[in-house]
């Protein structure tokens, strides 16, 4: 775009703004004097968001109590959901804490056919996975099987990961990963049976594998409970022949909320 087309487009949007003020996007109301600094989310809002930005677990981004010294990058920490559960990732990180707001926006973004949400979210994520990212990362979305992507009309993960790559310069792959059968909702599963009723869903597709060979992956999700989905979706990559995994995930359900 060159400098007559963004000062144009600069000159539109701050009209709209003028004629349309920005909206929190967890509540509608109006966020001049937004909580979180960026016109996002009003001060309310902002107070119900529990972004994960103190001591976490290395392997999955879960929030660890604070030694005071805020954000953590000892990769040692590990929280007891990744004590109790192997996970075949190296590392990974998240932005929110699925509760309250958050998970609020997740849904919509989600089920609520709100992909308008996902720049704000996605830069959201962006911040958060900078500790495991790396210049040679190829970035990948969680796939959703055809059946419930026709549903849905857009997969969530992709709106996300799409963004993290550009914004990081990373190589975004979006058809890494192949859902090849058409499981059932995880919704009220216990943890075994998560597991089981993913096994052996994800593949890695025949034309991409070549190009994975020794590199490093990052995997993208909205949410991680058990982390079936993201166990499923690295042991496809690292049986490919991929590099040391990553995962990054919007938000991480924890055992307090």
């Amino acid at each position: 775009m060159g400098l007559q087309h963004r000062v144009i487009a600069g000159s539109v949007k701050g009209a709209l703004r003028m004629i349309f003020p920005p909206q929190c996007l967890g509540c509608a109301a109006s966020v001049t004097a937004a909580g979180d600094g960026t016109g996002s989310l009003c001060p309310g809002c902002w107070a119900e968001t529990r972004f994960i930005t103190g001591a976490c677990c290395g392997r999955c981004g879960a929030p660890l109590p604070d030694d005071g010294h805020g954000q953590s990058t000892d990769e040692a920490l590990t929280c007891d959901d990744c004590l109790a559960i192997a996970r075949p990732w190296d590392s990974g990180r998240a932005a929110l804490v699925y509760s309250g707001i958050g998970r609020q926006l997740v849904l919509m973004l989600k089920h609520g056919d709100r992909p308008d949400l996902a720049p704000t979210l996605a830069a959201w994520l962006a911040r958060a996975a900078q500790p495991v990212i790396s210049p040679d990362m190829i970035v990948a979305p969680v796939p959703l099987h055809l059946r419930r992507l026709l549903k849905r009309k857009y997969n969530q993960a992709t709106l996300i990961s799409t963004r993290l790559a550009r914004s990081h310069g990373l190589e975004h792959r979006d058809d890494l990963l192949i859902r090849r059968t058409h499981t059932q909702m995880q919704d009220h599963r216990g943890v075994s049976d998560r597991f089981e009723n993913l096994r052996g869903s994800m593949t890695v597709s025949a034309k991409r594998a070549q190009g994975i060979q020794g590199r490093p992956i990052l995997l993208v999700d909205d949410v991680m409970t058990s982390g079936a989905t993201l166990s499923v979706a690295t042991q496809a990559l690292l049986a490919a022949g991929s590099g040391p995994v990553f995962v990054a995930v919007l938000a991480r359900a924890v055992k307090d909320d």
